[in-house]
């Protein structure tokens, strides 16, 4: 066991697996510069030098290296693509949306796309067009498997798992959990690095994971989030209030099972998600809580989410904008009242 950053996990998850399959590469802006960043969060720092020819650097078309990607799946590699921001993504939506997430269904299975796509969110004071929570515009897309890591372990896990995958992938990373180091460290960063095992493991794509057992109320959040409500707990227990934590993980499709048990347990519910309230994922885990254990809640679903306006660019405004460790306490406690 070594103690990662998720940056430096996923560095590793990287490498180990274009060690054991020489189909995968990766392309993406800047991300093998040498004497550069490694992307835009270091992630691919150095990887150049070990492997050359398998280290893309693109234009700044998302679109087109999308399409290259897609295209690269198709015909039997395993890319792994990557955007500077995830807000780039809007850039890509054709062959996302269009080919990656429809051709196995359109060919009746005979096609398989094994397509990584990595994408760094959430609000870290660049302003509305590099700052959104994009989870929910692609977490209703049929055929698309959407993760979220909050932690180094789960980083190189997962990312292991959605590289061996034969279907497309979409991997979220909060630029607030990265650990980056030296020019790209994140002024208000979060300290999400873990043990990690050195060597070959995996976490499944589809499973929550329980952080912290509690009693009285379960709390469902993700990435940045899911760190908040684990210190929303911590706060919660000096009063006496027994706050179950799952970290959702896996967007879609949704751990109910996991997710279902602890609301059995608990009857109480609060979902936090950093991006805005209506239409989120946080609407559709209610919705399916309704249908799945709809008999065990004690009281309505509180959600915990920001505004339903653009992300603001002054530090001020953002940090009134997004989610925090207070908001998350009063919604446990609204969710607690008689």
């Amino acid at each position: 066991m070594r103690r990662l950053s998720i940056a430096e996990a996923l560095r590793e998850g990287i490498a180990e697996e274009m060690r054991r399959d020489p189909a995968v590469f990766c392309l993406g802006e800047d991300i093998a510069v040498p004497g550069g960043w490694g992307g835009a969060f270091t992630v691919t720092l150095g990887l150049e030098t070990e492997f050359p020819d398998r280290m893309l650097n693109t234009p700044i078309a998302e679109l087109g290296f999308f399409g290259a990607a897609v295209g690269a799946a198709v015909a039997g590699m395993r890319p792994i693509a990557d955007v500077q921001y995830g807000d780039f993504l809007f850039l890509a939506m054709d062959q996302i949306v269009n080919n990656a997430a429809k051709l196995r269904y359109m060919s009746g299975g005979t096609i398989a796309v094994p397509l990584v796509m990595r994408a760094p969110i959430g609000a870290t004071g660049r302003g509305s067009q590099h700052a959104q929570s994009m989870e929910r515009y692609f977490t209703g897309v049929p055929g698309l498997k959407v993760v979220a890591v909050s932690n180094a372990y789960d980083a190189k896990g997962v990312l292991k798992s959605a590289v061996r995958d034969d279907n497309p992938v979409l991997m979220f990373e909060h630029k607030l959990l990265y650990g980056s180091k030296g020019a790209r460290i994140e002024p208000g960063a979060v300290d999400a690095t873990s043990d990690v095992p050195d060597g070959d493991y995996t976490v499944p794509l589809d499973r929550a994971a329980v952080r912290r057992e509690g009693a009285h109320v379960t709390v469902l959040a993700w990435l940045l989030m899911a760190h908040f409500a684990a210190q929303a707990a911590e706060q919660l227990a000096a009063e006496g209030i027994d706050v179950e934590v799952i970290d959702v993980r896996s967007l879609s499709p949704i751990d109910y099972e996991t997710i279902g048990a602890s609301v059995r347990k608990t009857g109480r519910v609060v979902i936090v998600e950093e991006g805005p309230r209506v239409g989120g994922v946080s609407a559709e885990i209610a919705a399916g809580l309704m249908e799945h254990c709809g008999e065990s809640l004690l009281a309505p679903v509180v959600r915990v989410a920001s505004p339903d306006v653009p992300v603001p660019f002054t530090p001020i405004l953002e940090n009134a904008y997004r989610p925090d460790v207070p908001r998350i306490v009063e919604g446990v406690r609204r969710v607690l009242r008689p």
